[in-house]
């Protein structure tokens, strides 16, 4: 039965198989070389997102075997000898996620490999080539303009937008509105399955024909399930985009504001009564909570803004109990007297990131109250407290850690010196922990941990490249270390 699986006598698991690696560049590459079925399942999926993988741009080269004689002509025309050597696949046609900013990069980069100097009108020539016979059919699409590149009107209608899920846009300057308008209403016009829009750098500026246009991608959509604006210079005016999510207040369960002002809006989100997810941050304005009253809000994440202690307290009450993944990070002082309103009402939190507020006795409270907490993220305050207090504390704060808890991300520096009394009075069953930096101290304290509990899996570390050989050994003889980022978890 092996061999036939081998050679994809059952193609069907093996291409779903296949698929679930298509984060896994240097896997899918030794599929390729396991036998010819096995290659041609693997090539089209390693081929999907090319222009986000770390690697040297030479591959762009091949995307020219597909380009017609006259396109061949113009890159000679403007300097660019390459050879078009026959492929054994048209490379072009399996692109998925068509993200402008990051082929702009791998382009200019190739270029340096094939003259001194990069020209911006080579780049722009050159990408508007790359696509023009592909034909490819996208799933992610992302806009990010530089001020150099305009793709041509031809070029956007070459490109299938039926199948495009994943909409982002950024960046519009005076040279690429029209290239925009055209590009949002082609994709208006030919697909109804957008379940991301994301927007960035928004502001007032942009033209009220770019705005027109986005409320008619957004109106057209027929399963939006995540909306994300991303502000410039704080806007006050949303000029209907915002107003147009009323049409999927059936469907949209997230939605994310970055440093925007407010607008009223704002307030058509509390007729999305399937919203599960809603993360605002830097937001310039006292947030309305009533806009959770008629909400299903499971993840809350609150970055940075104004909030009203006493609404919240009435929001919490009511709904507080749905909440399972929380963040808060805020220095104003109503902020910090959050930790027992969460407490009071908040039972079921799953996840829980505190960030900006004092180690005082009421977060201590707080994170012993949650007996289903299994992510916690803290980064706390702890100057002018005196030696003694904290490490009391820390030994308080330590021994009430749920049983529950399997992660703990400690990545700033305040706790260090006492996190070998934190992990000594510790019985929660950590998996994973997360420090910025290693020393023998914590060392110490980690190996001791993992003797006494047996469950550390992973240590990440941020500073992990400054890691010394004698740590890393002597540490790896009991836990896996590991960049931060390769284990961190967020909400």
């Amino acid at each position: 039965m092996g061999s036939k699986t081998f050679i994809g006598d059952i193609p069907e698991i093996v291409e779903n198989i296949l698929n679930n690696l298509n984060n896994e560049v240097y896997s899918l590459y030794s599929c390729t070389l396991v036998s010819r079925h096995w290659c041609k399942m693997s090539i089209p999926i390693l081929w999907q997102d090319p222009f986000s993988f770390v690697r040297t741009p030479s591959f762009i080269s091949r995307y020219f075997s597909s380009l017609g004689e006259d396109e061949k002509l113009s890159l000679i025309t403007i300097g660019i000898n390459v050879e078009f050597s026959k492929t054994l696949f048209e490379y072009a046609r399996f692109l998925k996620v068509f993200d402008l900013s990051r082929l702009e990069f791998k382009v200019g980069k190739w270029i340096n490999f094939q003259l001194e100097n990069s020209r911006n009108h080579i780049i722009n020539c050159i990408i508007n080539l790359l696509f023009i016979e592909s034909g490819v059919t996208l799933h992610k699409l992302g806009l990010c303009f530089s001020r150099s590149i305009a793709l041509k009107p031809e070029i956007i209608y070459t490109l299938r937008f039926s199948q495009i899920q994943h909409l982002s846009l950024g960046n519009i300057s005076e040279n690429n509105v029209e290239s925009t308008i055209t590009l949002l209403r082609a994709v208006a016009k030919y697909t109804t399955k957008i379940k991301t829009l994301k927007i960035d750098d928004f502001n007032s500026e942009h033209k009220p024909r770019i705005f027109k246009a986005l409320i008619y991608v957004i109106k057209s959509q027929k399963q939006l399930r995540l909306f994300g604006l991303f502000g410039y210079d704080y806007p006050t005016e949303f000029y209907g985009i915002i107003s147009a999510l009323n049409f999927h207040k059936n469907t949209l369960q997230e939605v994310m504001m970055v440093d925007c002002d407010y607008s009223e809006e704002i307030e058509v989100l509390k007729n999305c009564t399937n919203l599960e997810t809603l993360r605002i941050r830097y937001c310039n304005y006292m947030i309305p909570l009533k806009i959770l009253e008629n909400n299903k809000i499971s993840t809350f994440d609150m970055v940075e803004c104004q909030i009203d202690a006493q609404e919240l307290a009435l929001i919490l009450e009511k709904s507080g109990g749905l909440l399972q993944r929380l963040k808060f990070e805020s220095e104003d002082e109503e902020f910090q007297k959050e930790p027992l309103l969460i407490k009071s009402f908040c039972s079921n939190i799953t996840y829980l990131s505190i960030q900006c507020f004092g180690f005082s006795t009421q977060l201590v409270e707080l994170i012993g109250s949650l007996q289903k907490l299994q992510f916690l993220s803290l980064w706390c305050d702890v100057d002018n407290m005196p030696k003694e207090v904290l490490n009391i504390r820390i030994m308080q704060f330590s021994e009430i850690l749920p049983l529950t808890l399997q992660y703990f991300d400690l990545g700033n520096i305040c706790l260090e010196p006492y996190v070998d009394v934190l992990l000594k009075h510790c019985n929660a069953p950590l998996k994973k922990i997360l420090f910025y930096r290693l020393n023998k101290k914590i060392s110490k304290a980690l190996i001791k941990y993992y003797k006494r509990n047996k469950t550390l899996n992973y240590v990440g570390v941020y500073r992990y490249l400054d890691l010394d050989y004698n740590t890393r050994k002597e540490m790896e003889a009991y836990v896996e270390l590991v960049p931060d980022k390769h284990i961190v978890v967020n909400m």
